[in-house]
């Protein structure tokens, strides 16, 4: 059944040429041999050209359903003039009223109506029925016309179907494309953002650099010339990594930095148990471990890590409900920083972490793979079996290559 539907949507014009040849050859047959030569001709040369166009209606209907439209009520005028009574290719008159108002233009909507609704009165007009009284006539129009307007009815419920479903896909699709731009942004917005958190930790190691050596040429003036040298060619050589550093990365600041000569630290691993006892203090127990030996970490790394439990907590904070908990692990392996953030509450939409801005500030799943990628790392992030949301990470010491 399913390939006999998927052939008839596939082939709407074939199948309905098919039920075309399968009224005319009814038409034929019923009208020629059986006609009631009472009401109407029984003249075959005028019953057979009337009933093949009537049903080549039916069949070029989705074609060219204004056209076919106005070929019915042309056949049906003729049929009036001709004194040709109604038949059974006459059934083509409901499919066009049908048709025409679920696909047609407006105009040739609202004439199939009219169409419709005044064939059956015509028809009792030119062929009454002797034998039936004048209300039972009209008991007849009645009866005749009702299929007409339940076929227009039918047509337009379907058109104005067709034009929801075809809004909702417009809205969809547009929607679609606003939140891959909304995303583009979001990575956009999330890199610059590591850029100045990045300068401002090479800046300010390049700094500390540039002042030890200034401070060694001073102190070491009783060395040797050569080693004077080469502790000078240190400074100068700082001095132009900075100076270039400031001008490939400052087009990337923004007011929130001021151009100065003092640079700020960033947060490192160390103070992530600084930000754990804060949350906890503000109402969400954290639980947090360390496991491994702890050692000095690349500034990126220890930045990185900070960000991603930071903002891994403040989803927890915002979205996991008023008796959330939460749990913290840090783990050094010989090649590596593993975390591992865990909740157990009723936690956000996995989507509106993908498209970032959980906190306000464009972060999110997307900040975190960004910063994650920026190292090197993995991140691997989804919702907990048991409830809750998990984060986990590895951040290689050394980047890939």
């Amino acid at each position: 059944m399913q390939r006999l539907y998927d052939f008839i949507r596939r082939h709407p014009s074939g199948v309905d040429g098919f039920w075309a040849f399968v009224l005319f050859g009814i038409s034929v047959v019923a009208d020629t041999s059986t006609r009631n030569t009472g009401q109407g001709t029984d003249d075959p040369a005028l019953i057979v050209p009337v009933a093949f166009l009537l049903c080549l209606v039916v069949a070029l209907r989705r074609r060219m359903p204004e056209g076919m439209l106005l070929l019915a009520g042309a056949i049906g005028v003729a049929q009036l003039a001709l004194d040709v009574a109604t038949m059974a290719a006459d059934f083509a008159l409901l499919v066009i009223v049908y048709t025409v108002a679920a696909t047609g233009v407006r105009w040739s909507s609202w004439l199939a109506l009219g169409t419709g609704l005044s064939a059956a009165t015509l028809a009792q007009m030119r062929w009454p029925n002797e034998q039936t009284s004048a209300l039972g006539n009209v008991a007849i129009v009645v009866f005749q016309t009702v299929p007409f307007a339940l076929a227009w009815v039918l047509g337009d419920s379907m058109r104005t179907r067709r034009a929801y479903f075809a809004q909702l896909e417009e809205r969809a699709s547009r929607l679609e494309k606003e939140r891959e731009a909304q995303a583009k942004v979001a990575v956009a917005a999330e890199r610059a953002r590591i850029a100045r958190e990045l300068h401002d930790v090479v800046a300010h190691n390049v700094s500390v650099m540039v002042v030890q050596a200034d401070g060694a040429a001073y102190v070491l003036d009783a060395a040797p010339d050569q080693a004077k040298k080469a502790l000078e060619t240190i400074s100068s050589t700082g001095r132009q990594a900075l100076a270039e550093m400031r001008r490939l990365l400052g087009v990337l600041r923004t007011g929130e930095h001021q151009e100065s000569g003092e640079y700020v630290p960033q947060p490192d691993v160390e103070q992530i148990k600084d930000l754990v006892e804060q949350c906890s203090g503000s109402g969400l127990p954290v639980d947090f471990k360390v496991e491994g030996t702890p050692r000095p970490l690349p500034s990126g790394v220890e930045l990185t890590a900070y960000r991603i439990v930071q903002e891994a907590l403040t989803n927890t904070r915002k979205h996991g409900g008023p008796h959330a908990g939460a749990s913290v692990r840090l783990v050094y392996f010989d090649d590596g920083l593993g975390l591992l953030v865990e909740d157990d509450g009723k936690g956000a939409p996995h989507e509106l972490y993908e498209e970032g801005g959980i906190d306000g500030q464009g972060h999110g799943l997307i900040g975190m793979r960004e910063r994650v990628g920026m190292v090197g790392g993995t991140l691997d992030a989804g919702p907990r079996p048991g409830g809750g949301f998990r984060i986990s990470a590895l951040l290689p010491l050394k980047p890939a290559h």
